[in-house]
């Protein structure tokens, strides 16, 4: 089940960022950085963050998460985020199609570390292109991907 979370609740908050925190570990060593932005984000981050936050849950437990914030035509989703004990289960993708569904967007786009295999791999498989390319002050080489409501570019 797919849930919309609020983030502004402490405790939905904390949750947030232990499954963020656990998948995001394995990115950093993925991409061979000890200093990973995304590990820095801190609870108040979430709690007055103005994005929206997802959650895919498996008996009762929150397994998967997407961050989206989407303007004017334009959606860019912030995060994916799958807990490492459901790696490779499909899940990351069942959110992505339920944004792409559910967002009444021109325009989807989508950043990761080039690295990051799986990442990449599935924006691709999801009907997403590459925009650009570009190194960060943190030693991680970045991959955009754009996406139109069509699946044209």
């Amino acid at each position: 089940m797919i849930t919309k979370l609020n983030s502004n609740n402490k405790e939905t908050a904390y949750e947030i960022r232990s499954l963020f925190q656990a998948s995001y570990r394995i990115e950093a060593a993925l991409l061979n950085v000890s200093d990973f932005p995304p590990l820095n984000r801190e609870l108040v981050d979430f709690l007055n963050s103005d994005t929206e936050f997802y959650g895919l849950f498996r008996d009762d437990k929150m397994v998967a998460i997407v961050e989206v914030k989407s303007l004017e035509g334009k959606t860019d989703i912030e995060s994916l985020v799958v807990h490492p004990e459901y790696f490779r289960q499909g899940l990351g993708k069942r959110l992505m199609q339920f944004i792409l569904k559910t967002f009444d967007s021109e325009i989807f786009t989508v950043e990761t570390g080039l690295k990051n295999k799986p990442a990449t791999e599935l924006y691709k498989q999801l009907g997403f292109y590459e925009q650009q390319q570009w190194d960060t002050e943190f030693g991680i080489r970045k991959v955009k991907f754009i996406r139109t409501k069509d699946n044209t570019m």
